[in-house]
């Protein structure tokens, strides 16, 4: 039976609008040792703006080279768009306390209080406002479970651009109805590898009955903006830029922790390629290389694809095609192929160069976790805080789950802030196999490892 519980603070905090962030934070602008540069593939060397220019759109470029300048100004435009759905709550999950019996206090920055359901719509519609700012016809995209593309697809109808998106393909065969928002918004969903580009083609030969992966769709869809005057190349993940445009994230639950007089002292996200940790740790990551305060950061990704914790750091392609700059990055191989079984999202080979570079200075933490584990923390959220959590913010869930477990042992009133990245409403088939007992817990041999890695460029 449950017990009465006592809450002693607000269970929701929220900023006003005037507190809304008006500048993103650059965080390489803090790091004293930088990131490693994108390298031009043919070349070699270090891509300059030339280089990017065929791919992605200028001002893009400018952010993503750009490793000095803190704070960029959030353009008026972008601004006016965030306050259909920014600023978003910081949370204080009591009952998941509660259920635990733990003393410490766990705080969750919830994203999923927009149409597209997730964090993914803060760079979405940067993208696209700075697509339109430069007069193009189109974007096209990969994604994979689906957020992205359905936040690009609402972001290009509200600036009435064209917007094509490569689902990665057991998701689009997965998740039929996240495909459908996506159409809804305008968007053209073609499953990824498909048989329309020539990368497509190649990989779906190279490997017969491939269920995808979001390398195999960044190929298709850069192929596809370089095929078409007036289209360039927009990214979910891993860039510099967009883990820029999701600092709002971080920078929100600042301040909101600052007017709760609350300092965090663990602070955890999911990890795919690293926008939504990013973007929430950040501002924290800027405060500890200044020497301000001093913060534990944790990455948790899945067993099934875990590029930091297994993976290599070193020069690798961004895309299975080998098409894209390659990046200094924590990575499984760009032909690293995640096996169908995997549910949980999070399925890209790397991790952002950003976050490689915090993770080998020993700035942040990785941990990976089994997916029959991250499910039974979703439904465990979802009965006690009442939101049924996307799968990818679930794996954070975990995490801060088990600290709060290890306070319980300790005695420590330890104060733990995950994000909640967005809601599991289109993963049902994902929670019916976990319901129904199917769900397995996939994890790549070394020998499989082994294979991928040596297939990585020699650099």
């Amino acid at each position: 039976m449950r017990t009465s519980l006592k809450i002693d603070g607000p269970c929701k905090t929220y900023l006003t609008e005037a507190e809304l962030p008006k500048a993103w934070y650059n965080v390489r602008a803090d790091m004293k040792k930088k990131p490693a540069p994108l390298l031009n593939p043919k070349t070699l060397k270090p891509v300059t703006f030339e280089d990017l220019r065929p791919v992605f759109c200028d001002e893009l470029i400018k952010q993503e080279l750009d490793e000095n300048t803190a704070y960029f100004p959030i353009p008026e435009d972008i601004l006016t768009f965030y306050k259909m759905y920014r600023p978003s709550p910081l949370v204080r999950a009591y009952f998941l306390e509660q259920a635990l019996e733990t003393p410490a206090h766990i705080y969750y920055k919830f994203e999923g209080n927009n149409t597209s359901g997730s964090h993914k719509l803060n760079s979405a519609i940067a993208q696209a406002y700075y697509a339109k700012q430069q007069g193009l016809k189109g974007v096209t995209t990969e994604t994979g479970a689906g957020q992205w593309g359905t936040a690009l697809s609402m972001a290009c109808a509200f600036f009435d651009l064209e917007c094509q998106v490569y689902m990665v393909k057991c998701s689009y065969e997965q998740k039929p109805f996240r495909r459908e928002v996506m159409r809804t918004y305008g968007g053209k969903v073609t499953p990824s590898p498909s048989m329309t580009t020539e990368v497509g083609r190649k990989i779906n030969a190279e490997f017969p009955g491939a269920t995808g992966s979001l390398g195999c769709a960044i190929s298709e869809a850069v192929e596809a903006a370089q095929a078409q005057e007036g289209f360039r190349y927009v990214l979910g993940s891993v860039l510099n830029q967009v883990l820029l445009h999701q600092t709002i994230i971080g920078l929100e639950t600042q301040t909101a922790l600052k007017k709760l007089g609350v300092k965090a002292d663990i602070i955890i996200g999911c990890a795919g390629g690293g926008s939504n940790l990013g973007g929430l740790i950040s501002p924290f990551v800027g405060e500890k290389l200044r020497g301000e305060a001093d913060y534990r950061f944790i990455a948790v990704e899945p067993a099934s694809c875990p590029s930091l914790t297994r993976g290599r750091y070193a020069y690798d392609f961004c895309d299975t095609g080998c098409i894209c700059p390659m990046a200094k990055m924590y990575t499984l191989g760009s032909k690293f192929m995640p096996s169908a079984s995997h549910a949980g999202g999070l399925r890209y080979h790397g991790m952002s160069t950003i976050l490689s570079e915090l993770y080998d200075q020993k700035v942040m933490e990785a941990r990976s976790v089994e997916q029959t584990k991250v499910f039974e923390a979703a439904e465990t959220f979802a009965r006690t805080e009442g939101i049924l959590p996307a799968p990818e913010s679930s794996h954070a869930i975990r995490v801060a789950m088990d600290e709060a477990l290890e306070c319980k042992k300790t005695g420590e009133a330890k104060n733990i802030v995950f994000g909640l990245t967005g809601t599991g409403y289109f993963d049902m088939m994902s929670y019916a196999r976990f319901n129904d007992g199917t769900m397995s817990d996939y994890i790549p041999t070394d020998e499989e490892l082994a294979a991928s890695f040596a297939k990585m460029p020699k650099v």
